[in-house]
């Protein structure tokens, strides 16, 4: 289990939907989050106007994952009002900065974390990038190098606090060719792999439970048959899954094509399946034990008390 962290938001007219500024104590970064229609507003404040990293944030209308744009820039600000006047940016309605509370980040250091930022959106896949390919990363000193990957830590974790999940991986795995981070998926039985296995169907699933939801692994089989018993919602999310490449039928069966989190055990099992399916007990450990028994464990014996 990893160690706590104290998070400090301070929110500039009292509400929660307005501009907030965020820090992790103890950290050297400090996160922006700002509605588009308040980006005016961030002249006034001097983080805004030093290099950074920064996120557009928007619906996407080619799918159900969040559309993001990850840039930097010696002057987040300015660049932000380039960005409220371009056309080509019309998609985004919020945005988050992140920048140095000690002002020791340089160009060439924003331009590392971008690079580094766009990769690990691209790895973790819980949005669609905006970005054409991944910046080139530039040739830093080791000492910065360290640094800078050091800085990246707390910034996931923040930006995950104040809810926005880009970089944040979805299992224990981590984004490709790098552990996963301490502050990855949480919950007890975020380390258990579980499996859904309905042979008359072809499903060969793994997955596991966490404090955000049910995680069916890539390269997981499903069914490609739809059965009248697949209700409204999941089927539209099992539509969407198909439409934005999540998924690819591969003759009688559907394939994973990344890690996709579902709200719950029951809609993992059931879009996985094409029909009804009751996640709890039908999601199994490697020993037979349901997701229902090992959830029953944790809770302990019937009777039981402090």
């Amino acid at each position: 289990m990893g160690h706590g962290r104290s998070i400090r938001i301070f929110l500039a007219d009292g509400s929660a939907a307005g501009i907030r500024h965020a820090e992790v104590v103890n950290w050297t970064g400090q996160a922006i989050v700002c509605p588009r229609s308040r980006i005016a507003e961030l002249a006034d404040w001097e983080e805004c106007h030093r290099p950074g990293v920064y996120f557009l944030i928007g619906d996407d209308p080619m799918g159900s994952r969040p559309l993001v744009y990850v840039g930097e820039a010696e002057s987040v600000y300015d660049r932000l009002k380039q960005h409220s006047r371009d056309q080509k940016k019309e998609f985004f309605d919020h945005v988050l900065l992140l920048t140095s509370k000690d002002a020791n980040l340089t160009k060439a250091h924003v331009k590392y974390l971008e690079s580094r930022m766009v990769q690990l959106a691209r790895d973790v896949g819980r949005v669609s990038l905006e970005n054409g390919n991944t910046p080139p990363r530039p040739a830093l000193p080791r000492p910065d190098r360290a640094a800078m990957e050091e800085f990246i830590g707390p910034a996931r974790l923040l930006m995950a606090a104040l809810g926005f999940q880009a970089l944040q991986p979805l299992s224990r795995t981590g984004a490709k060719d790098e552990p996963a981070p301490t502050n990855g998926p949480s919950g007890p039985l975020a380390d258990t792999t579980l499996y859904l296995s309905l042979g008359t169907r072809g499903v060969a699933a793994t997955g596991a439970s966490t404090d955000e939801g049910f995680v069916v692994y890539k390269d997981s089989i499903g069914d490609a048959k739809l059965r009248k018993s697949l209700q409204k919602g999941w089927l539209a999310q099992r539509v969407e899954l198909m439409a934005d490449g999540s998924l690819r039928q591969d003759g009688d069966r559907v394939v994973f094509e990344r890690d996709v989190l579902f709200r719950s055990p029951s809609a993992a099992a059931s879009v996985t399946a094409g029909g009804v399916v009751g996640g709890r007990v039908s999601w199994k450990d490697a020993q037979g034990r349901t997701l229902a028994d090992l959830e029953d464990a944790l809770i302990g014996p019937e009777g039981g008390g402090a």
